[in-house]
Formats: C-alpha cells, structure tokens, sequence
C-alpha cells in the first residue's frame, strides 16, 4: 500500500517537473541549442581552424563532448534551482511536507526533473553538432553512465541551492560565480595536459575536469584522468550532496515558516 502511494507521489512529482519545463520549451530547450550552436560556430569553425589538432583529433571534434556535458550541467542545476524555490517561495513546498511522502520521494522527484532537462537539452545540442562535425562513438556505456550520473549531481546541487536561497537572485549567485568559472577551467575548451604541472594538480581539485574527460572518453576514447577515478568522485560527490539535501529537508531547513 505505501509502496503505491509513494510510486504516485513520485510519479505526481516528476510529472509536474517534466511539464514544467516543456510547457515552456521556447525558454527551456531552445536557448542552449542556440548557445551551443555559437560556440560550435566561434571556437569550433572560426578558432579551431587555427589551432588545428588537440589529442589527436580535430579541435571541433575535441570541443563537442565537453559543450554538450557543460549544456547538460547547467539545465540540470538550473531546472531544480528555479523550481523548487518557487515551490518555496509560493509555500507549495509546505504541502509536501506534511503529506505522508518520504523526503527521499520528493529529492527523486525534483532531481528527476533536473535529469530529464538536462538529458532533452544534452540531446539536443548533440543533434546540433552533427551539423558542425561527425560524432565518433567509443564507448556508448561510457557516455551514457556519465551524462545520467553527472545530470543526477548537478540537479541535487540546484536542490541545495533552492534550499538555501531567500530571493531569486540567490539562484543565480551559485551558477555565476561558482558554477561557470568551474565549468570553463574543467578541461571543456583544452587538455588540462598542455598545462604547467602544477596546474595540471590544481585543475584535478575541479570535479568538472572528471565529469568532462569521462565523457569525451565516450565519445573520443582520450582521457586526462583515470576513467576509475572520474567515477569514483562522480559517484563520491552524489554521495555528499543527496546526503546534505536529505537532512536540510528532514530538518525543514529554510522550508517551514
């Protein structure tokens, strides 16, 4: 009996999650397929052509995993961000709380919007770059094991972020300052191998710099960083966030008035 009442809750959850973002597809799918599309267009055509081969492939070639995953990072976060603040702004979120649904149900809900977003948009932007170049695919287990499990942390970081945020504004602090800078410095645009060593150790501190190689493994079968360890922190970080945003709710941290 509780298992059906939690399997409805779930699927209420996801559901309005999945709609949510697809009444509004104009806002939510399309602008990341037109920003991707520039980059492919700037530093694939227009820079990649002077810099000519990276890791043994063209810079185009070598470029679209890490903008695709950067497209899947920022939709994951930024969906469960926005949403689940409203749901608290608007004190929606109260309604869940007293409802005989298990915090986890309403992490899985949230963070399954998050995943749907980020895995619609990362397939768009891949449908995109067969436009700009011809996709090569190493390992399909591989891309599709990092992509889920990279949407999966990112949507439980734009949980916590909801969580903690008192205006709109503190949504966006989170991504700007933190979020970007991370995702440009993770190996998406060069091979942290052309860096000095000792910024070769800085940038394995960045969590994105595993999330990226193990994806362009995927596709490209080169890596920066062992395979075993990109998944290891990948799986790790999860571990620690679902952690944190399981007591913030359990304890209704920022949530009850």
């Amino acid at each position: 009996m509780k298992l059906a009442l939690y399997g409805t809750a779930l699927k209420s959850i996801l559901s309005k999650e999945i709609i949510r973002f697809g009444r509004i597809w104009v806002q939510t799918l399309v602008p990341p397929a037109i920003t991707m599309s520039l980059y492919f267009v700037i530093f694939g055509n227009l820079i990649g052509s002077r810099i000519g081969q990276m890791g043994g492939f063209s810079y185009m070639e070598f470029i679209v995993p890490g903008l695709i995953m950067m497209s899947v990072i920022t939709n994951s976060y930024s969906n469960v961000a926005s949403s689940f603040f409203s749901c608290k702004f608007q004190r929606n979120i109260e309604e869940l709380l007293v409802a005989p649904v298990p915090n986890y149900i309403i992490i899985f809900g949230f963070v399954g919007g998050g995943v749907a977003r980020g895995l619609c948009v990362g397939f768009i932007v891949t449908m995109v770059s067969l436009f700009f170049v011809p996709l090569q695919l190493h390992s399909v287990a591989a891309i599709m094991l990092t992509v889920l499990l990279t949407s999966i942390l990112f949507a439980l970081g734009g949980l916590i972020n909801a969580i903690y945020a008192n205006t709109f504004d503190d949504i966006s602090i989170i991504p700007t300052f933190i979020l970007t800078p991370l995702t440009y410095l993770g190996g998406v645009f060069y091979s942290i191998s052309l860096l000095p060593e000792f910024w070769q150790g800085v940038s394995q501190i960045n969590p994105i710099v595993y999330m990226v190689n193990a994806f362009r493994f995927g596709f490209l079968g080169i890596t920066d960083v062992s395979l075993y360890l990109s998944f290891s922190m990948i799986l790790g970080f999860i571990a620690i966030l679902y952690t944190w945003a399981y007591i913030l709710i359990k304890r209704g941290y920022g949530l009850r008035a």
